[in-house]
């Protein structure tokens, strides 16, 4: 069923993750992947902080919305239904080398996926959140 209307418009507005040290984490997003934090909310009641950070305005594009329960203390289980994040980068191979040198993991480094003509690469962040790096732009150029 599709939509029929301008105001059934839809698009997607941010992914929530939960982390457990949120300075690793702005460090990682931040200074590593070079987002920007849009917005921050800390709810002293609920003993939480919600960080909204992405490449694009919140008005115009998906961010990430990071979630700190401050009092947790041990890592949050992904459980089995998670995937992962991806992230369109213009040179994966360079970013992918950076990153590793500043103690990020690569799991999986740059290079073809399949027949598909599309490098990829895999990295994780510090609560081993697997972030899929893309060369971008894709498809590459005939």
């Amino acid at each position: 069923m599709g939509l029929t209307t301008d105001d059934d418009r839809l698009r997607l507005l941010h992914t929530m993750i939960r982390v457990k040290d949120l300075d690793k984490s702005l460090d990682f997003y931040c200074n590593k992947l070079g987002m920007v934090v849009r917005r921050r909310a800390d709810y002293e009641d609920g003993r939480f902080s919600l960080v909204y950070l992405g490449y694009d305005d919140e008005a115009t594009g998906t961010v990430l919305e990071l979630t700190w329960n401050w009092d947790q203390d041990e890592a949050y289980s992904h459980g089995s239904g998670y995937g992962h994040i991806a992230i369109g980068a213009e040179d994966i191979h360079g970013l992918c080398a950076r990153l590793e040198g500043e103690g990020v993991s690569v799991p999986r480094k740059p290079g073809p996926m399949g027949d598909s003509g599309i490098d990829i690469a895999f990295i994780e962040d510090p609560d081993g959140y697997k972030i899929e790096m893309i060369q971008y732009p894709f498809p590459p150029a005939a």
